[in-house]
């Protein structure tokens, strides 16, 4: 065999293995993450997703309960609604705040900002992504909630009093809007980021003709540049979405960790589940029957579904806007 043929073969082996090593990982974490959930699921059943009840039960107790063959301590009861409600409604506020500012910086910087300003701000904006959580979430307790409880709150009670969900006692400041917003800050980045690099690969010509056309700059933005890159964008938003379901520690600070809490309005304490499994496995690993540790597994599981299916929805959103812009050229 030549030198060139075995670097050939060697290459394409090694490219193999690099670009199913990722598969490889998710199924194998996957797997684990079912296998060690399995128990919790025979335990409660389609409960653990309606239940409103999250109770480790006595942990220290001798005798354990037995249901479908699995032990569980004495009071065991794992219901985690009010987290899969308190996971979704802190991130959809986070990309109902997050995504149009994200959106519009990115384009500022392409399109408005002059270069020597949007060279400056770009690895500002890049830095952010990589602050730790823990900092936001610190910022959120020091400087977001006590704003949100004094001034943003009482605010928006008043303006949207006829809105149930935005009327309401604003408690604290530690509950689901201030896990929102936290949230909005941390996806910007992500999603300016992206977006940024897909609007700097638009043609010049369609833009500037555009504008030669008599269309004002944020038409041109609107109808020409962010439809060439559409795909991309909706990709970049469930990015940040992704971001937003999963933090751990930002969201821990600052949502008020109420269990067992449905959220009555926005101002509400909530906990999320990626929040809940930080905040419990210590104690869950004091369980002698080892139940809680596979039911925090199962909200694991849960989780990476969720993640899984708002990847499938934006690959479909995606297919969908292909095919209606082919569809339009076609009838054009």
């Amino acid at each position: 065999m030549t030198r060139r043929r075995f670097g050939s073969k060697l290459f394409a082996v090694t490219t193999g293995i690099a670009a199913g090593g990722p598969l490889v990982v998710m199924l194998v974490l996957m797997g684990v993450l079912v296998r060690d959930a399995w128990p919790a699921w025979r335990f409660q059943g389609l409960s653990f997703f309606s239940g409103t009840v999250w109770n480790m039960g006595n942990m220290y107790a001798n005798t354990p309960i037995v249901r479908a063959g699995v032990q569980g301590a004495p009071g065991a009861s794992f219901g985690i609604l009010p987290l899969v409600v308190g996971t979704l409604y802190s991130s959809l506020i986070a990309l109902a705040v997050g995504v149009p500012i994200a959106l519009l910086t990115a384009a500022a910087l392409v399109y408005l900002a002059p270069k020597r300003v949007s060279m400056w701000l770009s690895p500002v904006i890049d830095l952010l992504a990589g602050i730790p959580s823990v900092v936001y979430g610190l910022w959120g307790v020091e400087v977001l909630a006590p704003f949100v409880q004094s001034r943003l709150g009482p605010w928006l009670s008043h303006v949207l009093r006829i809105a149930p969900f935005f009327h309401g006692p604003v408690g604290t400041g530690m509950g689901l809007l201030t896990s929102g917003l936290v949230l909005a800050v941390m996806i910007i980045p992500i999603v300016t980021a992206t977006t940024r690099e897909l609007l700097a690969q638009v043609p010049r010509l369609p833009y500037e003709g555009a504008q030669a056309l008599g269309l004002t700059s944020y038409e041109s933005v609107r109808y020409v540049a962010f439809p060439w890159v559409s795909s991309g964008v909706i990709g970049a938003v469930i990015l940040g979405w992704g971001r937003a379901l999963g933090e751990t520690m930002a969201v821990l600070m600052v949502s008020g960790n109420a269990a067992n809490y449905l959220p009555t309005n926005i101002y509400s304490p909530i906990s999320t589940m990626a929040s809940t499994v930080a905040a419990l496995l210590d104690s869950a690993l004091t369980d002698f029957t080892g139940l809680a540790v596979h039911a925090l597994a199962l909200i694991a599981v849960t989780l990476l579904a969720i993640t899984m299916a708002t990847n499938l929805l934006a690959r479909s959103l995606v297919a969908l806007g292909r095919r209606g812009l082919e569809a339009e050229g076609e009838r054009r």
